[in-house]
């Protein structure tokens, strides 16, 4: 690529670093363009949509529990990966510059991983509310609260705070003296640690570490929660009870399946066969941005506070606008 090269040395051991790397994307591949705008679309409703569940949870007094503090978080955290990813991957292939600086793609692999984990064990919260709250109904105000909600989502920060800082100063250790082409769509773990030339078996261990801490641990702890919910479900006697409580479980399901499946799927895959580089790009993009894109909506049209509380946010702005319109009339014919 003939891009420059810096050497350091530390502890008698030198380390060669590319001043820039080359995100490949796509290969081959006609009208890619139109593959890009439609992310751009896909950002700007995951945007509105997650601001809007944002806006509507922090307005409302009466969503101000344990479980839409979760909510809250999901939705953050949502909004944060995909400003973490789109934009960057928007300006990288829309118009064309693949060339990234060394620390900026460094940068960019933390915060893309860093945000997925904390989608991700933010579910897992969401099945231990849910757990809780069909198992043990008569203790869940004392279990489910505010302090206990917030001390497990800071633990889920502070966890993929540290793993994913770990990761890239990991990278930062290695040494760069052959190809710099990304094989990917954004400046990913697995691709990057691969095109050094020094030993990577800490890298390797790291990558696998973090694939357990972000899907299948994760995955594992909310089967578990649900194979207990439905011992719970089946010794409730009456049908429509049984229906209801599993009724409060739906949302989460289809959260779930929209994250966990493909990214099971694409990653398990690689591991046990060959995937064409645009099918595992392609995949990738998706499992990164649709979820985001569809959890507002799910929670939003699945969930009736949510809607009654948009109804009646919407109801007092408009009578207040009413009231506004009122008053400057009066003031007008006043004067």
């Amino acid at each position: 690529m003939g891009q420059e090269e810096r050497t350091y040395t530390i502890s008698n051991t030198t380390f060669v670093r590319p001043a820039t790397f080359y995100i490949s994307g796509f290969s081959n591949i006609p009208y890619d363009k139109y593959y890009y705008v439609f992310l751009f679309f896909v950002y700007i409703m995951t945007v509105l949509g997650n601001g809007l569940l944002l806006s509507v949870i922090y307005l409302v007094k009466t969503l101000h529990t344990p479980k839409y503090m979760i909510v809250f978080s999901l939705a953050l955290t949502d909004l944060c990966g995909s400003t973490a990813l789109i934009p960057k991957v928007l300006d990288t292939f829309l118009f064309d510059r693949r060339y990234i600086v060394y620390e900026a793609c460094l940068s960019y692999m933390f915060f893309v991983w860093f945000f997925a984990s904390l989608q991700s064990w933010t579910l897992v919260t969401m099945s231990y509310d849910r757990f809780i709250a069909i198992c043990f109904p008569l203790r869940y105000h004392r279990v489910v609260t505010k302090p206990a909600i917030a001390a497990m989502l800071l633990l889920t920060w502070v966890v993929s705070l540290s793993l994913f800082a770990l990761a890239a100063g990991l990278l930062d250790r290695l040494s760069f003296c052959g190809s710099l082409v990304i094989q990917s769509f954004f400046c990913d773990h697995g691709p990057i640690y691969r095109l050094a030339c020094n030993d990577t078996s800490l890298n390797y261990i790291i990558a696998y570490v973090g694939l357990i801490t972000v899907i299948f641990c994760p995955l594992i702890l909310i089967l578990l929660t649900y194979v207990c919910i439905a011992i719970a479900l089946s010794r409730i006697a009456s049908g429509l009870d049984r229906l209801k409580a599993l009724k409060t479980c739906t949302s989460h399901l289809i959260l779930v399946a929209l994250f966990f499946l493909p990214l099971v799927g694409i990653n398990l895959a690689v591991m046990t066969s060959y995937i064409h580089p645009n099918a595992r790009i392609f995949n990738s993009t998706l499992t990164h941005t649709v979820p985001a894109l569809l959890n507002p909506i799910i929670y939003s049209l699945k969930t009736e506070e949510v809607l009654i509380s948009i109804r009646k946010l919407f109801k007092n702005n408009r009578l207040c606008n009413q009231t506004s319109s009122k008053k400057l009339l009066s003031l007008c014919f006043l004067y």
